[in-house]
C-alpha cells in the first residue's frame, strides 16, 4: 500500500488530467456549450490549484485537486456534454 503521493505519481496524474482536459475542449456536443464551459472552467481552476499546491510541495492537496478536476471532466462525458469514447481516460457508457 502506498502511503504518500510521490512527485512521480503526481506528474503521472497531471499528464492524465491535462490530456483529458485538452480532449474534452475539442469534443463539445452541439447545444451543450454552456454546460461545457462551466465544466471546463471548473476543471481548469482545479488543475491550476493543483499546480499551485505542487509548487508549494503540497503533493497531497495537488493530487486531490487533480482528482476533482478529472471528476468534473468525467461527469461531463457521462452526462453527454462531451463526445468522447476513450475508456482509458473516462468512464464511458
Amino acid at each position: 500500500m502506498q502511503k504518500e503521493i510521490t512527485k512521480e505519481k503526481l506528474e503521472k496524474y497531471f499528464k492524465v488530467s491535462e490530456t483529458a482536459f485538452e480532449m474534452v475542449k475539442r469534443k463539445i456536443v452541439s447545444g451543450r456549450e454552456s454546460d461545457a464551459k462551466e465544466i471546463i472552467d471548473m476543471a481548469g481552476n482545479y488543475i491550476s490549484d493543483a499546480r499551485h499546491f505542487q509548487d508549494k510541495k503540497d503533493f497531497v492537496n495537488a493530487f486531490a485537486a487533480l482528482n476533482y478536476a478529472h471528476g468534473w471532466l468525467d461527469s461531463g462525458v457521462r452526462l453527454g456534454i462531451f463526445d468522447v469514447d476513450d475508456d482509458k481516460l473516462f468512464t464511458v457508457k
